[in-house]
């Protein structure tokens, strides 16, 4: 790595820190509402096909439910195997701890980027994931609010 580019990175680090300690809100960039906003993806229902509110209130409490349940199995997953992953393969009363080669593959953006570098042909193309869907259950809803939708 060139030293001038060391030299840069340093001076950046250095500066960020600084102004941490200084004047820390320097550092925090504001996303406005417009850019926190995703597209609405494709087969919404159109106004009049819209379910009830009381279907759609069952829903969000179902999918909340479901997430939170989820959670909690992976919080309870990740607990077990730090347990399990330390321990060699075998017998383990009535159980088998075992690895198996997964299936599973996955890019190696390293050597992506160093075909691409070797080529020159720039960054590695990305693209963002798909948005997210979030349930959130309101404090309190004024009376004779049944339905929001733009």
């Amino acid at each position: 790595m060139p030293k001038s580019l060391i030299s840069r990175r340093l001076l950046t680090i250095v500066a960020d820190a600084v102004r941490s300690v200084v004047s820390p809100a320097s550092l925090m960039v504001e996303a406005t509402t417009a850019e926190l906003r995703t597209p609405e993806p494709a087969g919404l229902y159109a106004a009049d096909e819209i379910p009830p509110v009381e279907d759609i209130e069952a829903a969000a409490a179902a999918f909340d439910q479901a997430a939170q349940l989820a959670r909690a199995g992976d919080r309870g997953k990740r607990a077990a195997k730090k347990v399990l992953d330390r321990l060699p393969a075998g017998r383990y009363g009535s159980w088998l701890v075992s690895r198996v080669t997964s299936n599973r593959q996955t890019a190696d953006l390293d050597e992506i980027r160093r075909t691409f570098k070797a080529h020159g042909l720039g960054p590695v193309p990305m693209k963002s994931s798909a948005p997210s869907l979030k349930v959130e259950r309101l404090a309190s809803v004024e009376a004779g609010v049944t339905l929001v939708a733009a």
